[in-house]
């Protein structure tokens, strides 16, 4: 209805109540006015004088009457619509009509405000916001310091200019360090016979291979291979990585290839974790695409760029049975069947190519012949997934013509992301590339439902490089392959996609996968769109900070789009005449345009040519460094018209969603500056941002209605609108959802689901279908190009919708020109080559009437003289003009880049705004300068009218340098600020005035190099001059000289604060200037004032100070962001008073340090009454209580039941009665336990607590969606929590069954029944992560100094790094209350660090455990290492070089070391694994650091981890000498707690905590002892339960290190399993080390003894008779062919397949249980030092063969079983059959190691020629397995021999037709085999004879003849 009369009058005013959160009215009304205006112009219409000044169609005005805030008085339309407006609500805003334009949260007239438009965002309000809600809360923030946040330059833009972009340098061109880590586990299900698979890695052009495994189809690799690569991201992302699997390849031949796998490394980066873990690949056959699929390969894949961590899941047991089918190589969302397509790149033909020939042959050779050529034989080259193909080449031509496509066979969809299509040219020398483009799939496709296929075009494509002229070396020869953003446009190619699903099944497919190359037919003309001439107009304003390197020549700008204005370098006429044709149509069109056109411009386009340049000027020196060109009243402009094919649709279509997304980025900006800063109310600014987001998609959906049936477009145009409108449809709705539950407590992870609807919006927006070419704007002096800047067209590209036009068009942009290619990197590109205030438009030339509406008003046109008034203008020449001051309110800067050695700077910063530049004084030695100074610009000239400059002043950038003695000043950041701006008419007053400091984020390149806190603020100078200003204050400061401070009311209101610092010790100096630091001292200094540290007199000796607490008082700002940075300065003193800074710290923020009085009424403070802790919310960590049987002889199990209840002791002990005898044998002997058994229960435990996060992770989600598709649906919210607490009770029973699973001795249980173990904590990173740096009071505080590096991030900070300084701060606001001082024990000296202990040097047992190492990186040729480990603390040394450990990547270590050490002396703890070498120095493989002093004295009791459960003896053996009581009581004395006291049944009290426990221990005799420790124990693993002292103490534990190597920073070298005890050596000494030695793996016998076999197909044919028949014999091994192959005797001529062998195999083998793996020790090869040990899982593999006397044998069938888990053998032939392998996954499996003997039916298999499985025999066989001493104690012979001989098979006669007749058999055999080959033989012997004979005889013959004898 509202809308229907809107639509009808055109107007309508509505008034309305608004509710808060909980729908209760409140007290403030909005009235909306709205007003309609429908694109076409029916409706109501209205005047813009209607709407006052506001220039953009303000549509949307609102008025609050909100009494509860203005004290009543009500102010309704009397508001200014000019003005922000206000409200207590954070709202929305959306420029553009018939949407809401802006609300404004502020008062009656906005603070600050009022001068900007409908056009930004409602955090600029923040604080005003802030102070509402405090008000309506009830209280008021006294702080009125705003913090603008970074974004405040960047949002506060009204509609005439547009954002400035900060970042300068580009990052894309740049090489990176990548290291790629692929694990080839094993292969499964490989297709074909008998073969000996090797795995080849291909990454890139790189190839590795695996060794070869002989005769068989499921190959056990686990071969680990590094990838090292050095490139820039894209070409990284777009290698190829490719697993193939040959078979029986060797040195003579290559092999014959099984199948491959190909994924480009961008799919793995792309995954969660840039990794696969555990995965298979499915091998497919290239070379035949019929065939399905060829094998498995499992394998592990990472990609770790600089800076990624990996998260390995833990190493461990693979136990679980692998379900191929779930764990596929394949990223979320691709189905596993993938099928085979063509790719077809058509590519039909190019136009604007450049020149790559010299001209010089090209002229000698039109002298001679008279014919002019084009100089380029362009062809096009497409790579798709590893593969090229490639154009035919057409001889000079600029415009070639090919018609061709490069057909591609890959499987769908591809796991290779871009198509790269790249120009060439051809050369005899080497071709090099034109122009690249890259087709990204994921751009062209939708995988959805309602998805389509890749599809492209025709479109054409633009293609950007280096610059046009031909130079025989072109330095930027990278750019035209596609790295880094070109800077000049090299061509454009027509080419389209399509992609087709192949039908495999049909008969006339190709077979192989190879690219092909085919004609195709001509588009036509205008298939691409209509031509259409675009009028491009650029007006330069200002030309500022352009690079004194240039030189002082004349300087012009060029404008150029495509190949048009660009006169240097730019058309290269072709000498075909098709040009002259295509204007001479365009002219007809333009005809035709201008007789409808209005008088004024009818002869406007007669004769266009195109201005593209500004004429040449000398330019002015602004400063040292700086020039600028004159551009007062009279600004350049130049025009270009240019033919391109009307596509505009697209680049509106992405000019919608890149300004939603805008809209959206600056929303979450200001949503997280509001989280950083901890202001109120994040949860308000988010809901709003979601509010505008779905506003923004449904507007969206509503334009790009109107274009779904337009004509000419491509297939592609429609489905991506299709797609794109269902997208933005769906992340509209989603964002309605979304806002309902943001909450106070879920605005960060909406957070992150808003990003990424970002992430979305800015996938969709980019076309991937090209039209107009982007703009370049070149500096141009000397006729030499200079810098450049490149503007996509699709900004400045004007549209009668709002919407749709680009963000830049029509608007004042600040545009940075940088250097072009790999000059931009590193420095030179963190230096601005010119500033320019440049205004651009670009549209069709017939809607150009207003090209010029956006400038700022105030000029005339100057047109060129010979044309008519009809010409754009060449100049404008502006007759209004402003005067200004412009007043900097330079306070301070924090965390500037270090630019001298020293490692501080002497930074001073200079300011620019239009063509001035002044200076701050320079500060030495700081990072962190208060300059405290007023800079003043007088006589700042602006042109334009007044009120247009309030609303947007130009911008003002801040530079900051380091000053040095020589040389130039070195850059060192740079940052952009908006002033705020005061008319000649405005009181100079509050709100607005006088200005807030604000902190402006400062870059270097791309990274941040600091922040800035100013404020700026620009005065208009009235008729009465300066006078009329507001006074400035002279210096005040004497000393300081002439400069002006930043006045009162600006700079921060102060109070007095007291900073204590703990000063602890330095630690780890590095020498200075060759000199060790020998008398070092601390300078801390904060604001001006500050402490010295005692001098240490002897840095050796002893490093800590003598003095632990100083504290020094200073006047800070009360505002906490504003707090000045605290510097921590070491100097070392020298003799003669001299003093040398060794390294500094700057602390940029002090909130951590600020004391906060405890909160007395808070209840873990003081309870009445005593609470009962209940101990059963355990950490799920310690699940399992322990169960341990003494020995085999006594019955006594001893339970030691922690923390559980009496009814849950009950349902055990039933439990235990249940399981009756079943347990006795299941019970694991105390004996066998050891270390290892509780690290590998342990490792169960923690891979079963990620899962169960997974599962609870899953489980919220699921919850969420629920609750989302009940909100859809309307269901009633307690319905919700009845299926919610469903799902829970699932979960629940999921856990607790997890918990209860300790003894389920049922046989197919797939895992060995997990026995009672007692259980440590394995961390899968370092402790130190668990527990925040161990810095609970001590701070380490790393001292730098030297240059920053020139990298992007920080990655060499490392090497700046010259020590550390240990203490800690704290700082509050003086005086303190007296509670605190007047505590009992207060000790005055130590001020706020009370019980803290004393520094004096300390002795201490070091005992470090090293388990094992994973992942190393390989050291060695053969891609493997010899490991071992060496441990530095201080001077001590311990290498175990003897120790290493042969070839191993995961090696085992299990030792402890002991080194006793000194704190504070030694405190830093190397471990570092090297790799042995034979000959040569040992490499470094990586090592990790362990600062011991924070966790010696760390409150968390990193000493000796507590364990979870207290035994005397045993594996579980108490580790620490002092007891849990001991540890009780220190703890309870030191915390001054009350306690421990216990009491009767278990039970102690601590503080006001009730634990409880058992109270009796055994000790090795079994006798029963009371005890207190069980309980103490229990009080300590609860410790953090434990009112104001408590915390987590670290547990027992093993900790898993990344390992580093210095030479390549950030990437982790293989992680280091360990953990580390300390023992105080005034202390009682601990007891041995526990022994971790590995396992020794346990040996067995395993006799399989052959009965029968029965089926076995039949391969010969008998000899006369003809009847099949076969010689069977059987074969085994266990660890591998080469090695134990055995062999049974053969039964010949077995007619049925029957065979009776009664044959024994034995295979003695080496076994470790618990990773069950079969451990074999061999040489690699004859040239091995040392043998390699191998681990193998313990598969036993028979094949049964036929017997062949002359030839090869025949291979007929084969079966593996895997030891652990293999199914039952039948019990009869008859029932043994196929479905026992096929459906092993479902048959109950048994083990043999628990079995111990297993006889039965076990069928033998192959592959037919399709792949399929068919049973090739049955073999009936007898496993027995012994271990080592029962089978010394009864051997067994092999074969049939003794001992234990088994008897002679029954066999029929033919079998034994050999032994009766020998001769009869060899007749039999051979003739039977040989017959046609013997015949053969014979008949060519006899042939031979009567040759020879002839030969022979023929001589005397003749002689006879002709002696006619």
């Amino acid at each position: 209805m509202v809308l229907q009369k809107v639509a009808e009058e055109g107007h309508l005013e509505l008034t309305d109540t608004l509710i808060d959160d909980n729908n209760m009215s409140i007290k403030t009304s909005v009235t909306i006015d709205i007003r309609y205006q429908p694109m076409d112009g029916t409706g109501g219409m209205w005047s813009d004088g209607e709407f006052l000044d506001v220039p953009d169609d303000r549509d949307g005005m609102f008025a609050f009457e909100t009494d509860s805030l203005l004290s009543g008085q009500s102010h309704g339309s009397g508001t200014s619509p000019g003005r922000s407006l206000q409200g207590s609500i954070p709202t929305f805003r959306k420029a553009g009509r018939g949407v809401f334009s802006a609300m404004k949260l502020g008062k009656a007239k906005s603070s600050k405000d009022d001068h900007k438009r409908g056009d930004e965002p409602a955090i600029l309000e923040m604080e005003d916001l802030d102070k509402k809600a405090m008000r309506l809360a009830g209280m008021l923030e006294p702080d009125t310091i705003s913090l603008a946040s970074v974004t405040a330059v960047t949002t506060n833009v009204s509609n005439k200019r547009s954002k400035p972009d900060i970042k300068m340098e580009p990052s894309s061109g740049r090489p990176v360090d990548y290291q790629i880590s692929i694990t080839v586990i094993e292969a499964r299900q490989l297709i074909g016979l008998n073969m000996d698979p090797v795995v080849c890695v291909e990454v890139g052009d790189d190839k590795k291979y695996t060794s070869m495994k002989e005769s068989t189809n499921c190959p056990y690799y686990n071969e680990y291979f590094v990838f090292d690569f050095h490139v820039p991201p894209d070409v990284m992302f777009d290698k190829i990585i490719k697993l193939s699997v040959i078979h029986s390849k060797n040195l003579l031949r290559s092999g014959t290839l099984v199948g491959t796998f190909k994924m480009d490394v961008g799919t793995v980066y792309s995954q969660p974790e840039h990794q696969f873990y555990h995965k298979w690949a499915i091998l497919s056959d290239p070379d035949d695409i019929t065939a399905g699929c060829k094998g498995y390969v499992k394998c592990d894949i990472a990609v770790v760029g600089k800076g990624d961590n990996i998260k390995t899941p833990h190493k461990a047991n693979e136990t679980d049975e692998d379900d191929i089918e779930g764990n596929l190589l394949l990223p979320e969302g691709i189905p596993a069947e993938r099928q085979w397509a063509r790719f077809y790149v058509k590519i039909h033909r190019a136009e604007g190519l450049p020149k790559m020939n010299t001209s010089i042959m090209a002229n000698v050779k039109k002298a001679f012949i008279g014919e002019n050529r084009d100089l380029v034989d362009p062809y096009v080259q497409v790579q798709f997934s590893g593969q090229k193909g490639k154009t035919s080449v057409q001889k000079s031509s600029y415009e070639p013509i090919w018609n061709e496509q490069v057909i591609f066979t890959e499987l769908f969809p591809p796991l290779c992301k871009r198509i790269k299509v790249q120009i060439r040219d051809s050369d005899k020398v080497n071709d090099v590339a034109i122009g690249t483009h890259f087709i990204d799939l994921r751009k062209i496709s939708n995988d959805g439902d309602k998805g389509f296929l890749p599809t492209l075009g025709p479109a054409w494509v633009n293609m950007y490089g280096s610059t046009r002229q031909y130079t025989l070396m072109d330095e930027h020869q990278d750019l035209n392959d596609g790295l880094g953003e070109g800077v000049s446009f090299r061509a454009r190619l027509l080419i389209s996609v399509a992609v087709e699903i192949l039908d495999t099944t049909s008969p006339e497919i190709i077979c192989s996968t190879d690219v092909q190359v085919e004609p195709v037919s001509n588009i036509s003309e205008s298939a691409t769109g209509k031509m259409e001439e675009f009028f491009l107009f650029g007006s330069f304003l200002e030309a500022t900070m352009i690079d004194r390197k240039i030189g002082d020549k004349p300087i012009s700008f060029e404008i150029t789009i495509g190949n048009y204005g660009n006169h240097i370098d730019g058309v290269s006429k072709s000498s075909s005449v098709k040009k002259k044709k295509k204007e001479g149509e365009d002219q007809e069109e333009e005809n035709e345009l201008i007789q409808n056109s209005s008088e004024d411009e009818a002869d406007e386009d007669a004769d266009l040519t195109s201005v593209s340049s500004t004429p040449p000027m000398k330019p002015f020196i602004t400063d040292r460094n700086y020039f600028h060109l004159p551009y007062f009243e009279k600004k350049p402009c130049v025009y270009i018209k240019s033919w391109w094919q009307d596509q505009r649709r697209r680049l509106y279509n992405s000019n919608m969603m890149d300004k939603i997304a805008d809209k959206l980025e600056e929303g979450l900006n200001d949503v997280q500056e509001v989280i950083k800063t901890e202001k109120a109310f994040p949860e308000r600014r988010l809901r709003g941002v979601l509010e505008e987001l779905s506003i923004g998609c449904s507007r969206y959906v509503t334009l790009a209605n109107k274009d779904v049936n337009l004509a000419g477009r491509t297939k592609l145009d429609r489905e991506r609108l299709k797609s794109c409108m269902r997208e933005m449809d769906s992340m509209g709705q989603q964002a309605k959802q979304i806002r309902t539950q943001v909450k106070k407590n879920t605005v960060k992870e909406k957070l992150k689901l808003a990003q990424n609807f970002l992430q979305r919006l800015r996938f969709l927006a980019d076309e991937p279908q090209h039209s107009i070419p982007d703009v370049f704007i070149w500096m141009m002096s000397n006729n030499k190009r200079i810098a450049y800047a490149r503007i996509p067209s699709k900004d400045i590209l004007y549209s009668v919708v709002d919407e749709e036009t680009g963000k830049d068009c029509g608007k004042v942009k600040a545009v940075f020109l940088k250097l072009p290619g790999k000059k931009g990197f590193g420095p030179a590109g963190w230096t601005v080559q010119a500033k320019l205030e440049l205004y651009l438009w670009l549209g069709l030339n017939k809607s150009r009437k207003n090209f010029l509406h956006g400038l700022p008003n105030g000029f005339e046109e100057i047109r060129a003289t010979k044309m008519g008034h009809g010409l754009p203008p060449v100049t404008l020449v502006y007759d209004m003009k402003q005067v200004f001051q412009l007043r900097a309110h330079m306070y301070q800067a924090r965390s500037l880049f270090a630019a001298d050695s020293s490692g501080l700077s002497d930074p001073f910063a200079r300011v620019f705004f239009s063509s001035q530049s002044q200076v701050t004084e320079v500060l030495n030695e700081t990072l962190c300068p208060t300059w405290d100074q007023l800079l003043v610009f007088d006589d700042v000239e602006l042109f334009g009218e007044a009120t247009e400059l309030r609303d947007d002043p130009p911008i003002i950038v801040v530079e900051f340098y380091d000053q040095d003695t020589v040389g130039k000043a070195e850059f060192i950041g740079r940052t952009f600020a908006k002033p705020i701006i005061k008319m000649r008419d405005e009181p100079y007053g509050p709100p607005r005035f006088p200005p807030q400091l604000e902190y402006y984020q400062i870059y270097r390149g791309n990274s941040i190099a600091g922040e800035l806190l100013a404020a700026f603020e620009l005065l208009q100078v009235g008729q009465g001059g300066r006078a009329d200003l507001p006074p400035l204050e002279g210096p005040t400061d004497s000393e300081r000289g002439p400069i002006l401070p930043v006045p009162l009311g600006i700079r921060p209101v102060l109070s007095r604060y007291r900073i204590e610092v703990l000063f602890w010790g330095l630690r780890d100096l590095k020498r200075i200037n060759l000199a060790q630091v020998d008398r070092p001292r601390v300078d801390i200094e904060c604001a001006g004032r500050g402490v010295q540290s005692a001098l240490i007199q002897n840095y050796k000796k002893n490093p800590n100070f003598s003095t632990l607490v100083k504290w020094f008082e200073v006047d800070l700002p009360e505002n906490e962001l504003l707090h000045p940075p605290l510097n921590i300065r070491v100097v070392d003193c020298r003799a003669f008073g001299r003093y040398i800074l060794v390294g500094s710290h700057a602390v940029s923020t002090l909130r951590h340090f600020i004391y906060s009085p405890p909160d007395k009424s808070c209840n873990n403070w003081a309870t009445a009454g005593d609470v009962s802790v209940s101990l059963e919310a355990e950490p799920p960590i310690r699940k399992m209580d322990t169960v341990v049987k003494l020995d085999a002889m006594s019955d006594a199990v001893v339970k030691v039941d922690m923390n559980e209840d009496e009814s849950d002791k009950e349902k055990k002990k039933k439990k235990k009665k249940k399981k009756g005898g079943a347990e006795e044998e299941e019970e694991t002997d105390e004996r066998v336990l050891d270390w290892w058994s509780k690290y590998f229960a342990s490792i169960e435990t923690l891979k079963e607590n990620l899962r169960s996060q997974e599962a609870a992770q899953a489980e919220a989600e699921e919850r969420e969606d629920l609750e989302i598709a009940a909100e859809a649906a309307d269901i009633r919210p307690d319905d919700l929590h009845l299926k919610g607490s469903k799902m829970k009770e699932r979960f629940k029973e999921k856990k607790s069954s997890k918990q209860k699973r300790s003894q389920a001795a049922d046989g197919s249980e797939k895992r060995p029944p997990k026995a009672r173990v007692d259980e440590l904590v394995v961390y899968n990173r370092e402790l130190e992560s668990e527990y925040g740096n161990f810095e609970d009071w001590l701070h380490t505080f790393n001292l730098y100094r030297g240059k920053a590096g020139d990298d992007d991030e920080h990655a060499l900070d490392d090497d700046r790094i010259v020590g550390r300084f240990k203490g800690s701060l704290c700082m509050y606001k003086v005086p303190l209350s007296q509670e605190i001082t007047r505590e009992a024990g207060y000790d005055p000296n130590m001020g706020m660090f009370q019980s803290i202990p004393h520094n004096d040097p300390i002795h201490v047992l070091v005992r470090v455990y090293v388990v094992r190492a994973t992942d190393l990186h390989p050291a060695d040729i053969n891609g493997k290492a010899d490991p071992y480990v060496v441990i530095k603390l201080g001077k001590s040394e311990v290498k175990d070089k003897e120790n290493y450990i042969s070839k191993q990547l995961n090696p085992v270590f299990g030792k402890s070391f002991d080194i006793e050490a000194t704190f504070p002396m030694e405190s830093m703890l190397t471990v570092s694994v090297y790799d042995w070498d034979l000959v040569g120095t040992d490499d470094l493989i990586g090592e990790t650091k362990i600062d011991l002093e924070n966790r010696f004295y760390s409150k968390f009791r990193a000493t000796c981890g507590i364990a979870s459960n207290y035994s005397m003896h045993g594996y579980n053996i108490w580790r620490d000498p002092m007891k849990p009581s001991q540890i009780l009581a220190k703890l309870c004395k030191e915390g001054k707690i009350d306690g421990p006291h216990y009491g009767p049944g278990g039970k102690v009290k601590v503080a006001n905590r009730i634990f409880t426990g058992a109270t009796e221990i055994e000790d090795e005799n079994g006798l029963k002892k009371q005890t207190e420790e069980h309980l103490a124990l229990s009080v300590l693993n609860h410790w953090e339960e434990i009112p104001r002292v408590g915390c987590k103490l670290v547990p027992e534990h093993v900790e898993t290190r990344p390992l580093l190597n210095p030479d390549k920073p950030g990437i982790e070298q293989g992680r280091l399993e360990m953990w580390v005890d300390m023992f105080p050596m005034d202390m009682p000494a601990p007891g041995p080390a526990i022994d971790i030695s590995p396992r020794k793996p346990k040996s067995f016998e395993l006799r399989v003894i052959i009965w029968n076999t029965d089926d076995v197909i039949l391969e010969d044919d008998a000899f006369l008779t003809g009847e099949k028949m076969s010689d069977i014999y059987v074969r085994g091994w266990l660890k591998g062919q080469q090695e134990d192959k055995q062999d049974t005797d053969v039964h010949y001529h077995s007619l049925t397949g029957e065979g009776n062998f009664n044959w024994r195999f034995v295979f003695p083998f080496d076994y470790l249980v618990a990773e069950e793996k079969i451990i074999i020790s061999k040489k690699e090869s004859m040239f091995s030092w040392d043998e390699t040990e191998y681990k193998i899982p313990p598969r036993l593999t028979m094949q049964v063969w036929d017997a062949d006397h002359f030839s090869a044998d025949d291979f007929l069938g084969a079966i593996e079983l895997d030891l652990n888990r293999f199914p039952r053998g039948a019990k009869t032939a008859k029932q043994c059959n196929l479905d026992m392998i096929r459906n092993e996954q479902e048959l109950p499996t048994i083990s043999i190691f628990k079995q111990k003997r297993v006889k039965g039916w076990w069928p033998f298999v192959a592959r037919d020629e399709n792949d399929e499985m068919e049973l090739t025999g049955k073999v009936e066989a007898e496993l027995h397995l012994v271990t080592a001493e029962e089978a010394e104690k009864s051997p067994v012979g092999l074969g049939r021999n003794e001992p234990d001989p088994l008897e002679k098979p029954n066999r029929p006669d033919t079998s034994l037709m050999w032994f009766l007749g020998p001769l009869k058999s060899l007749r039999y055999f051979i003739w039977h085999n040989y017959r046609w080959l013997i015949l053969k033989a014979l008949g060519l012997i006899l042939l031979l004879l009567m040759l020879g004979l002839f030969l022979y005889s023929i001589p005397g013959y003749l002689v006879k003849k002709i002696l006619g004898a």
